[in-house]
């Protein structure tokens, strides 16, 4: 992936007839070079205000698993936030996690209408084309990671299920996730009832069912670990997908 591309698509395997369709809005920390390091230390870029660590290593591999598309957001949330609608007031962030981001400090209404032109806009038309390509029936899974901390405070589960007014597959997800021995957190440690969210606008809006999955990331910190993450994960969504179905 170029600095420049607004995402990347992962194709279904040939003549899979998945209805799966695997979003990674958080994906990566990239920005492009104009931006710079958008004015802060380049550690932090190797940290959660980033991007979601490890999450597009779970997304690769459960697309490739259910031989499913993916997409996968191009650039860092420091520098827009596809996971917001147009009208967030958090779309372009001037400060994350105590940090204030210089390079945001100044952006107004035009240089967020650029940004969404050039990254948040194609990104979003991507998903509509994938959902048009799968036809009826096509379901989102949204894969991002959590802090295990945060302000200095444990957070207790491992995983968590996001979800709005549409509970068809997180519902069977918490029941199969706490089955297989996972901590789950109902709409922990976010909730996912954000109007313009992706998942609101591309899913509960459009009548798609959907659900965001949220992990811990000590579990997704090595490509390998979290690569092995999915592998655990696979039958458990497999399972949930069938309840929905039944």
């Amino acid at each position: 992936m170029s600095l420049d591309e607004p995402f990347t698509l992962i194709p279904p395997a040939p003549g899979a007839q998945s209805k799966l369709l695997f979003l990674c809005d958080h994906a990566t920390n990239r920005v492009p070079s104009e931006y710079g390091n958008l004015g802060l230390a380049r550690k932090l870029f190797e940290t959660h205000i980033a991007y979601d660590i490890g999450a597009a290593f779970v997304t690769r591999a459960l697309a490739e698993s259910f031989g499913a598309a993916a997409l996968l957001g191009g650039v860092s949330r420091l520098l827009i936030d596809l996971n917001r609608g147009a009208d967030d007031p958090t779309l372009v962030m001037k400060l994350s996690d105590g940090s204030i981001i210089p390079g945001n400090r100044d952006a107004g209404a035009d240089e967020v209408a650029r940004r969404m032109s050039r990254f948040h806009a194609p990104y979003h038309a991507a998903i509509r084309q994938e959902m048009a390509r799968i036809g009826e029936g096509a379901i989102l899974v949204s894969i991002h990671s959590f802090t295990p901390a945060w302000k200095g405070v444990r957070r207790p589960w491992e995983m968590g299920v996001l979800y709005g007014r549409d509970a068809r597959l997180a519902r069977p997800l918490m029941k199969h996730l706490a089955a297989a021995g996972f901590t789950v957190g109902d709409n922990e440690p976010y909730t996912g009832a954000l109007e313009g969210d992706t998942l609101d606008i591309h899913g509960t809006q459009t009548g798609h069912a959907n659900v965001l999955i949220e992990i811990r990331q000590d579990f997704l910190d090595q490509e390998e670990k979290a690569r092995a993450f999915a592998t655990r994960l696979k039958p458990v969504l497999d399972a949930s997908l069938q309840d929905m179905e039944s």
